[in-house]
């Protein structure tokens, strides 16, 4: 990484970046080194002071320069963590006409889906789960929390509830929750979903790689059985950087056709 950033940082080549402010020229230069993959996803950038001393220049230029980057999603600082890259994305679009779940829509995507889970077990229904998914007060749920990740780069964090009675083992849930379900005859056939727009917080914004505050899509699903059973109440947090959701609108012929 030193030698890395003593060569991307030199004199020579933030003179060599172009015209303008000194702090543009190193934005330019650290901006290259990322989408050339000079500098990978993950890397810890240097303190300030040790920048500075690369680019023999002023602090101030470099913390003008970093913040630059930080606000345009290139950079994330992490509190008591320290500055690292951003791998930039390619969206993902999504369609909101189809029921999928979302390993199967990376494998649609030719992207290799794998998560982290953070939570896995059955609970003590909630009060709010009680009511979403219609259980007796005494009810237990599975909750299922994960952090979804495509070719290695978080792009969503999914917290599911479902109760207990349909999803008795949330241990055999593996990849996909659907395959799950369908393994037991209680994959959903329909689902009704609300998005918001959301900006992402401190715990979130760590596990997804992106800045305090950057714009996220907040999503709601209540999913049903055949039988019109509610089966699964989702939130999902997904990078707004990273997802567009589609969808297809079709114009009723007028009925004096």
């Amino acid at each position: 990484m030193t030698e890395t950033l003593a060569d991307i940082l030199s004199p020579e080549t933030i003179q060599a970046a172009g015209r303008g402010p000194l702090y543009l020229r190193l934005r330019q230069s650290l901006e290259g080194a990322i989408q050339s993959g000079r500098l990978n996803h993950g890397d810890a950038l240097p303190p300030e002071r040790d920048l500075a001393d690369f680019a023999n220049i002023s602090r101030v230029t470099v913390r003008k320069a970093v913040d630059d980057l930080v606000k345009d999603g290139l950079l994330v600082r992490r509190h008591g963590s320290g500055t690292f890259v951003v791998k930039p994305v390619s969206k993902v679009e999504q369609s909101l006409s189809r029921l999928t779940s979302f390993t199967e829509d990376m494998d649609r995507r030719g992207l290799k889906a794998r998560s982290q889970w953070l939570e896995r077990g059955i609970h003590r229904a909630s009060p709010d789960e009680i009511m979403m998914l219609g259980l007796p007060s005494d009810a237990d749920v599975a909750r299922l929390g994960r952090l979804r990740i495509a070719d290695d780069m978080p792009l969503a964090i999914e917290r599911a509830s479902l109760s207990a009675e349909l999803l008795p083992d949330p241990m055999a849930v593996t990849a996909s929750l659907y395959a799950a379900l369908d393994a037991v005859n209680n994959r959903p056939v329909r689902a009704v979903q609300r998005l918001s727009a959301t900006n992402i917080r401190d715990a979130d914004a760590a596990l997804l790689g992106v800045a305090v505050g950057a714009a996220g899509l907040s999503i709601e699903r209540i999913s049903y059985l055949p039988s019109g059973r509610v089966v699964e109440f989702t939130r999902s947090l997904y990078r707004g950087d990273a997802y567009d959701f589609v969808v297809e609108l079709t114009l009723p012929r007028p009925e004096n056709e």
